[in-house]
């Protein structure tokens, strides 16, 4: 089993160097890093490197590689996107209605930008997971769309002079749309379905436990339940053979795989973490993620996995599940609450809370600063925005 890190460091970075084409040589029994020369518009290889591999980008803020979740308001709140080795949770709706969303949207971009997909579900076969992605959108038919939507807002709303409370004055403008020299993230088009050749042409694994359960009904672990078991030998058998370890440079073209599991914790996947206060396997969900991550670490690799946060019934292990990831979101649907009601959320359809946000090479992790976030389900689109509920009229 893998070791669990608390943040990408110096050997795991130095794999993840390697694997992403990185020239590493060994000189003296020590590391070093020879250029081979400066790259046009960069001031040296390793950036250049980093960009090769598609759907990627460097960071800003400390060079991680980063691929984008999806959707690219949400990679605006997460720092300019999910960082290569590590891993985001995301805290279903009650109904699991828009985490399903945030969750296609991960794998739809994968395929579109040529990624190895690993889709791994208790419940519902990954076949007919990729058969629901929705479609890429081009850069001018979303900003059509928005448009389109922001003229009817504006034609029902009466012109009054207002101002928004000191507290959201200064906060940061969420993306709406695409902007014109970006090809990090892609938007789509929840009405329509990917075309089929596009989902043909696509690189992925197929994970379904009843299926697996089936073909080998005899694996046996005292820490592990058997899916969990199953599942991380199914993701660690990808990363080698197929050249995802960063501790093995790769010899053929670089590439990321992206995994994503669904519903990890629900009775379907054998734990009873959501059926008593103390189940029996209390820690089999938290040695999983520590293992995950493990495997995260040492590879070119980024995972989505979402959880039924609110049928945990221990509130202990939900604390712990987040503090063994590395990004943690909740979505907080309306639906059947009496916010749906109240004229302070007519606009919405439920609230998202970043309640941790990576801090690598860190034993802790970030918060993030903006609170107030709502998200709405437009007909072709979703939006995250600023909520703005205290505003006062100017006499």
């Amino acid at each position: 089993m893998a070791a669990l890190t608390t943040g990408v460091g110096g050997a795991a970075r130095a794999a993840m160097a390697a694997a992403a084409g990185g020239d590493e040589t060994d000189s003296g029994g020590g590391c070093s890093f020879r250029r081979k020369g400066p790259a046009p518009g960069s001031g040296g290889s390793g950036g250049a490197r980093l960009r090769s591999i598609a759907g990627t980008r460097p960071s800003v803020r400390n060079g991680q590689l980063l691929v984008s979740a999806g959707l690219p308001a949400l990679d605006q709140l997460l720092g300019g996107g999910l960082a290569v080795g590590t891993l985001l949770l995301i805290e279903e709706d009650k109904y699991n209605i828009y985490s399903n969303l945030l969750f296609k949207y991960f794998l739809a971009e994968g395929i579109v930008c040529g990624h190895t997909l690993l889709v791994a579900s208790a419940k519902e076969d990954p076949d007919d997971i990729l058969q629901e992605l929705p479609e890429p959108l081009h850069d001018d038919k979303y900003r059509k769309e928005l448009d389109d939507v922001s003229s009817r807002k504006s034609q029902g709303e009466p012109d009054i002079s207002m101002k928004i409370a000191w507290r959201y004055q200064n906060l940061p403008k969420m993306e709406t749309g695409p902007g014109s020299s970006s090809r990090f993230g892609h938007y789509y088009d929840m009405s329509k379905r990917m075309p089929q050749e596009i989902i043909q042409s696509a690189k992925w694994h197929r994970f379904f436990l009843p299926e697996e359960i089936t073909s080998y009904p005899n694996v046996e672990s005292c820490a592990l339940t058997h899916g969990y078991t199953k599942l991380l030998h199914s993701i660690q058998r990808i990363v080698s053979e197929e050249g995802f370890d960063g501790s093995c440079p790769q010899k053929k073209q670089k590439n990321i795989l992206r995994i994503g599991i669904q519903s990890l914790g629900s009775p379907l996947w054998g734990d009873d973490i959501c059926c008593a206060d103390t189940p029996e396997h209390m820690h089999s969900l938290t040695r999983f993620l520590y293992v995950l991550r493990g495997l995260l670490r040492m590879s070119l690799s980024a995972c989505v996995i979402t959880v039924p946060s609110h049928l945990i019934q221990n509130k202990a292990i939900t604390a712990r599940v987040r503090n063994l990831s590395d990004t943690v979101v909740g979505l907080e649907s309306f639906l059947g609450s009496e916010r749906e009601a109240s004229s302070l959320y007519k606009d919405f359809h439920g609230l998202i809370h970043i309640h941790q946000i990576p801090r690598l090479n860190s034993l802790i992790g970030d918060v993030s600063d903006t609170k107030d976030l709502a998200f709405k389900l437009q007909r072709k689109v979703f939006t995250i925005e600023v909520r703005e509920p205290l505003c006062f009229c100017v006499f």
